[in-house]
């Protein structure tokens, strides 16, 4: 990267201050852009999901990882429900859909709920027995919320259910075969587009029109075995080295540690612990830090993959609490040209409100661009859906908050120490984060990323990240500059 005209950067710099400028360019299609990362983590487009327990879950995780990113699981979850997400993650389909699952006789209330949990908008029911019954048992139903619409929530779902929908056999879903094509129109044909997969005569999963198309867009992340990656997180405090081992043992992918100040003296012991119990194959990322300095302390403990940012999220309130940060641009910069010369890489974390930041970010030098709080208000995202007088929110909340720290603290300590530590908060507790209407799942967020991205490499006549980051060209923009280029929904004149 480079800046035009040879910019004076007399101040740090932040995405918003920031533009990208078009080069000459023979990338014809913004479908010869590569998005795989080179960091070692496998992904194949740069997205990770921050490790917050209002965002990474199993859903999202497993959502995520099969368009190409990875999700983080916090540390803050206990160790035997971060082995279980894991291996739900390992075990779910890279192709076909984790469908919402009832019983027949499940309530219409309870469904109504669980419908809010996939973007789907259906859930599949399947066939009791006197044991209750099985998520891969046969499927007897479609239930949509215009089908419970008006019924009584204590009403029994087999009432309203569709008993007449599409099938689709698991085998038919090869993207190679010249009968996939066909699939896509059967199923977008239908009154309401969703097909249940079957495999001998037992539920595999969901496919709509979209899911279809997105699978011949994006690749998934896939581990060595052809299972979908996901990733977790440590702290610094406590038998980091076994947790660590723990999880490993459980599967994951990638694993990072994380503190809000990365560059200290506890972190590098955690991580030369970790190094000495990890395999030298699975990248290990550690931060957050937003200097060459910090970088170069944590690579030489162990790290080959530096998280960078200090106070640029949504939820945090550490600049205004402390001070402490770094314009989120100028950080990358400077701290990929520091992991860079020692071989290794960076994740830029945080500030991230617009397709536009992703794509700065990777200019600055980053391999992949961690994102939170953007994710939180989407279907996938662990929490319950709230209704705002027709606006669909979940909640988010910070890391540093006082909420996140008592949960993370709890069983830990005296319940005076546990009052001691609740008085040091630097986060937001409790934050609405809006469904937007047209883009409700993750998967449209990923859409509307990627697309935006592969479109800044056309401008930049990169095919891949790599020479994105080459070959961008940065200016630097006044507050007016920046405003000039936001769209105007309504008329500026009277």
């Amino acid at each position: 990267m480079k800046f035009l005209n040879d910019s004076i950067q007399s101040s740090d710099l932040t995405y918003g201050d920031v533009f990208l400028v078009p080069s000459r360019s023979d990338v014809s299609s913004r479908f010869d852009v590569d998005l795989t990362t080179d960091d070692g983590t496998g992904t194949t487009i740069p997205i990770v999901v921050a490790n917050m327990t209002a965002v990474a879950g199993r859903r999202m995780a497993e959502t995520v990882a099969r368009r190409g990113g990875i999700a983080i699981i916090p540390q803050d979850i206990p160790l035997n429900m971060v082995a279980k997400t894991i291996g739900r993650v390992k075990d779910a389909d890279p192709i076909i859909e984790t469908p919402v699952i009832v019983g027949p006789n499940e309530t219409v209330g309870t469904t109504m709920q669980l419908l809010g949990k996939r973007a789907h908008g259906a859930a599949v029911v399947v066939e009791a027995s006197d044991h209750g019954y099985h998520r891969s048992g046969r499927p007897i139903g479609l239930v949509t919320e215009a089908d419970c619409a008006g019924a009584d929530r204590f009403a029994q779902v087999n009432t309203v259910m569709k008993d007449q929908f599409l099938t689709v056999d698991a085998d038919s879903l090869n993207l190679n075969s010249p009968e996939f094509p066909k699939v896509f129109d059967a199923v977008a044909a239908e009154r309401f587009p969703l097909a249940v997969v079957v495999r001998n005569g037992e539920l595999a999963g969901v496919v709509s029109p979209k899911s279809l198309v997105r699978s011949s867009v994006y690749r998934p992340a896939l581990d060595a075995k052809g299972r979908l990656l996901i990733g977790a997180a440590v702290g610094i405090n406590g038998d980091v080295a076994a947790r660590s081992q723990a999880l490993v043992e459980a599967g994951v992918d990638v694993l990072v540690v994380d503190t809000a100040h990365g560059h200290q003296a506890k972190m590098l012991s955690a991580l030369e612990a970790i190094r000495a119990v990890v395999p030298a194959g699975l990248p290990l990322v550690a931060g957050n830090v937003v200097t060459a300095a910090g970088v170069r302390d944590l690579v030489s403990a162990g790290a080959d993959i530096l998280k960078v940012g200090v106070g640029p999220g949504a939820m945090c309130t550490t600049r205004m609490m402390t001070a402490v940060g770094r314009p989120q641009f100028s950080a990358v910069l400077e701290c990929s040209e520091a992991a860079r010369a020692l071989g290794k890489h960076v994740w830029a974390d945080g500030g991230v409100r617009h397709p536009r930041d992703v794509a700065l970010a990777l200019a600055a030098g980053a391999s992949q661009v961690m994102i939170g709080s953007w994710f939180a208000g989407t279907f996938e995202s662990p929490g319950d859906l709230h209704d705002e007088g027709g606006r669909l929110y979940k909640e988010s909340f910070g890391m540093a908050s006082a909420r996140a720290v008592a949960a993370r603290t709890a069983g830990s300590g005296t319940a005076f120490d546990r009052a001691r530590k609740a008085l040091f908060e630097e986060g937001i507790s409790t934050g609405k984060m809006y469904l937007d209407p047209k883009r409700p799942g993750v998967e449209d967020l990923l859409d509307e990323i990627t697309s935006g991205l592969r479109s800044a490499c056309t401008y930049a006549g990169a095919h891949n990240l790599p020479e994105f980051a080459d070959r961008a060209i940065v200016g630097i923009q006044s507050a007016a500059g920046y405003a000039e280029g936001a769209p105007l929904m309504t008329s500026w004149r009277g």
